[in-house]
């Protein structure tokens, strides 16, 4: 199930430009609004690397690389990636070894990478097509909404 409601986004950033407070209530809106969901959050682009940004969930890796993990390589390619189960995904970094299935957006400003969005489930298979198109929404609506 997947009760994410853009409009309610739009909601929550309409009347803040700050990009890390964005991306603050955007995660725990995440966590708290979609099932079988144990991470939600971001990681900012520092020029080098994946640098941990505000989310929801256990402690998690602090520095990716790029082309690093579901995140890392998400972000160096610049596509969406949708692994059903993280654990046939060459180079998995596993921050929690109970995430089996994982969804990453790139946050690109014009053509700059500034982060990703990545969410993380428990179980193999969580995410859909359909939710990699929403949470692209998702974050179009940050990238547009904040001074980045």
């Amino acid at each position: 199930m997947f009760d994410l409601n853009t409009t309610t986004i739009a909601s929550i950033i309409a009347d803040e430009r700050d990009a890390i407070a964005n991306m603050a209530n955007v995660a725990s809106y995440l966590f708290h609004t979609m099932h079988d969901v144990n991470w939600a959050g971001f990681y900012r682009f520092d020029g080098t690397e994946l640098v941990l940004g505000p989310f929801q969930g256990k402690p998690a890796c602090i520095r990716i690389g790029m082309g690093r993990g579901v995140c890392g390589t998400a972000a160096e390619q610049r596509m969406t990636l949708l692994v059903h189960d993280v654990e046939e995904f060459p180079g998995h970094i596993a921050c929690d070894a109970a995430s089996r299935s994982e969804l990453v957006v790139p946050m690109v400003v014009g053509d700059r990478l500034v982060g990703v969005l990545d969410i993380d489930s428990p179980r193999v298979g969580r995410f859909t097509d359909d939710e990699a198109r929403l949470c692209e929404d998702v974050v179009r609506l940050l990238v547009e909404g904040s001074d980045w």
